[in-house]
This record gives structure tokens, C-alpha cells and sequence, in this order.
């Protein structure tokens, strides 16, 4: 990983003292030893100076774990996308569902 990225990512982190983001100006890499990075900070807000050690590696894709089938899973992902008119249904729904599940499953009273 570059240096650049590093620095990158850090602007998203914010200052402990003020909460203010990071400049990447701000922010020196001092080094690293594999995914393991050492940098210096600097926080304009309100000139708090920092050591951050940060772990940093490769971003891997994990693996998905499900219940569904092979058939299941093409099946849900070749489906189209919600419907605006779905949402506006499930909305209505929800706003008159008193929580009775059992009357819901089953069509009656428990």
C-alpha cells in the first residue's frame, strides 16, 4: 500500500481532542513494517499533535455464509431492485400492524 493511500485513509479519522478530520497536509507517514504504519498528526483545529500506529492491510473479500441454496442465491441476485411502490406498501402496513404475529401467520387469534 502507498503512502498516499494511507494519508487518504486517515482523513477520515478525526482528531481525539476536537473531533475535527485530519488534513492530509497534516499528516506524515514516518514508516512502516508491513501492514503495521507509524504517523505523526497534526490537528489545525486545535493544534493537538499525535503518534497513531495503525494496522493497515489489504482489503480481502470475505466469504458469505447463507442457508440458501445455489438456485436461491441466482435466483436473489438476478432479481430487480425494490420498488418504490413495495416501500410505500411495507410502509402502510407497518403503520396499521398492531404486533400480533400469530394473527398475522396463521389468519387468527392465538
Amino acid at each position: 500500500m502507498e503512502e498516499t493511500t494511507i494519508k487518504k485513509l486517515m482523513t477520515s479519522a478525526k482528531c481525539s481532542s476536537c473531533g475535527q478530520r485530519y488534513e492530509a497536509d497534516n499528516i506524515e507517514v514516518i514508516g512502516h513494517q508491513g501492514d503495521l504504519w507509524f504517523m505523526s498528526v497534526f490537528c489545525m483545529a486545535c493544534r493537538a499533535h499525535y503518534l497513531i500506529v495503525a494496522i493497515v492491510g489489504e482489503e480481502t473479500a470475505e466469504e458469505t455464509v447463507t442457508d440458501l441454496s445455489v438456485a436461491e442465491l441466482e435466483k436473489f441476485q438476478n432479481a430487480d431492485g425494490l420498488k418504490i411502490d413495495e416501500v410505500l406498501d411495507m410502509h402502510s402496513f407497518l403503520k396499521e400492524f398492531d404486533g400480533d404475529f400469530s394473527q398475522l401467520f396463521n389468519g387468527r387469534k392465538a
